[in-house]
């Protein structure tokens, strides 16, 4: 990585209004672009000064005093770069659009340390090792395909969690489910680990509140194509939530119970839908606001080969 990556320098003088306040919460809204975490921590480590000397995050400030900092992003895990093809929709010096396959896990854990699109992250931008997961600020699973956004800088990647946590970003699914469905709605179901099975998750009282909308796009004698719409964003939502009604996404073996199909089935259709080797769960849409520019930006990905064959295999039903 270059210096100029690697390093940051800022530096900004406290108005005589923060009279009395304290350093850590002048420092938060001079520097919104980093964390209150980060902050605190080169408070800490010296490496945010008040008028050249290190002090406390609980210091007094006056006001008139110039607070700089001369920080060294040092990288952020032990995650090794590795050249794996990316198809990358859009990319600029704060973020990059990735348009994920399936078969791709999107962060390393025990089990897959390698092979994930963390670690080709880093072989396309080394720049990622000192963001926070690379820059990897939400998930998909491992089959679901579609769109993702990542940080290339640690001022993009605090921008990016606080729309999230916001809820202002936009992201639309599209799935074929089981069953025909009557219309579409709103689920609001709290989400958490499975009592029994701590892989999964599930619909529970005590869970993390957790909204879906859908919408019925087309029917099917026995499935059905819906859009689908994040209102949160919980572990396996749309995945929980679906199967929670009733209409569990097609190919989904972890919630989706055992294989069902409808009276009067073609022989193709039945071998298309039990060879459908994963969810039919695609991320279509994004759109955020621009952590450089401020602008709302949008993209859309177009359902991959296997979600369009599934189609046209129930539209010949």
């Amino acid at each position: 990585m270059s210096d100029f990556i690697n390093h940051i320098e800022r530096s900004a003088i406290v108005s005589s209004d923060d009279c009395g306040r304290r350093l850590d919460q002048i420092a938060a809204e001079l520097f919104a672009d980093y964390s209150r975490s980060r902050l605190q921590q080169w408070i800490k480590s010296g490496e945010l000064k008040v008028d050249g000397q290190q002090q406390q995050a609980k210091h007094k400030l006056l006001g008139g005093e110039n607070i700089e900092i001369s920080a060294q992003l040092k990288a952020e895990g032990d995650w090794h770069a590795e050249e794996i093809a990316l198809n990358i929709v859009y990319e600029d010096e704060h973020i990059i659009i990735i348009n994920k396959p399936t078969n791709l896990v999107v962060h390393p854990a025990a089990g897959n340390r390698q092979g994930t699109l963390l670690n080709a992250l880093l072989f396309h931008c080394p720049q990622l090792e000192s963001v926070p997961r690379a820059g990897i600020v939400h998930r998909l699973d491992k089959d679901t395909t579609g769109l993702m956004v990542v940080a290339k800088t640690l001022a993009a990647h605090t921008d990016l969690v606080a729309q999230l946590q916001a809820r202002s970003v936009s992201r639309e699914y599209e799935a074929v489910v089981s069953g025909v469905m009557t219309g579409g709605g709103v689920i609001d179901q709290p989400i958490g680990r499975h009592p029994k099975q701590r892989v999964k998750m599930a619909v529970v009282r005590d869970g993390k509140e957790a909204r879906t909308h859908y919408k019925v796009l087309e029917r099917f004698a026995g499935h059905t194509y819906i859009r689908l719409k994040l209102e949160t964003g919980r572990t396996h939502q749309i995945r929980v939530h679906m199967a929670s009604i009733k209409y569990p996404i097609v190919g989904d073996e972890t919630y989706g119970g055992r294989f069902r199909i409808h009276k009067g089935v073609s022989d193709q259709l039945r071998d298309t839908l039990q060879n459908f080797g994963r969810q039919a769960l695609h991320a279509r849409e994004l759109g955020l606001v621009h952590p450089g520019s401020g602008e709302f930006m949008s993209w859309n990905s177009e359902l991959p080969d296997d979600m369009q064959s599934l189609l046209a295999a129930l539209v010949q039903e």
